[in-house]
């Protein structure tokens, strides 16, 4: 290997946003598009939380640290995950980001950005999943936008057809150069 050839950068990537956004669709669609893995984060919910959502409570913070412990396992995991991998995660909160992004530096999100009646609308549409449409507005009252200064976050259309999601995302990443710290220059906008 020459002194000027190095290993490809790891990608690791957090699709996020309410339920209903299109957290899976883009985030499968990204995986295969990239060559990655893809870890869906509702498959890391245990049973209680699962039972929670089914049964239309809404989960707390203290509900939702160890599925977070589980993501964030997932992507500091190089062993399994050398090259990087895709997850979804709806990171309502910036604490929730912040834990995810201390896991991996070099994390980048992709926040689905959709408006209430849509992410309802799917969701009753949805079949073979726990969560009900009716926990539709605590996933609104618990979203906290990605702010200015996370600058590893693209905000995407969810109200967009998924294939220009994803062109959209694969726009993104490649705008953005690789990070290999978290305060480095050139995260994505």
């Amino acid at each position: 290997m020459s002194a000027t050839t190095s290993a490809p950068a790891r990608l690791a990537v957090v699709v996020m946003g309410v339920s209903g956004s299109g957290k899976s669709t883009l985030a499968a669609a990204l995986a295969l598009a990239l060559g990655l893995p893809f870890v869906e984060g509702d498959s890391l919910h245990d049973a209680h939380n699962i039972e929670k959502m089914r049964s239309g409570q809404p989960l707390d913070d203290a509900d939702r640290a160890g599925w977070l412990a589980g993501i964030a396992a997932r992507l500091r995991d190089r062993g399994h995950y050398p090259r990087g991998l895709i997850v979804t995660c709806s990171a309502l909160k910036r604490a929730y980001r912040d834990r995810l992004r201390r896991a991996s530096p070099d994390l980048r999100f992709f926040y689905l950005q959709i408006d209430a009646a849509a992410a309802h609308q799917r969701l009753q549409q949805r079949t073979g999943h726990f969560m009900p449409a009716s926990l539709v507005p605590s996933q609104f009252a618990a979203l906290e936008p990605p702010a200015a200064d996370e600058g590893d976050t693209a905000t995407l259309n969810a109200a967009a057809p998924p294939a220009i999601v994803l062109a959209a995302a694969l726009a993104a990443l490649r705008a953005a150069p690789a990070r290999s710290q978290p305060s480095q220059p050139g995260a994505l906008q």
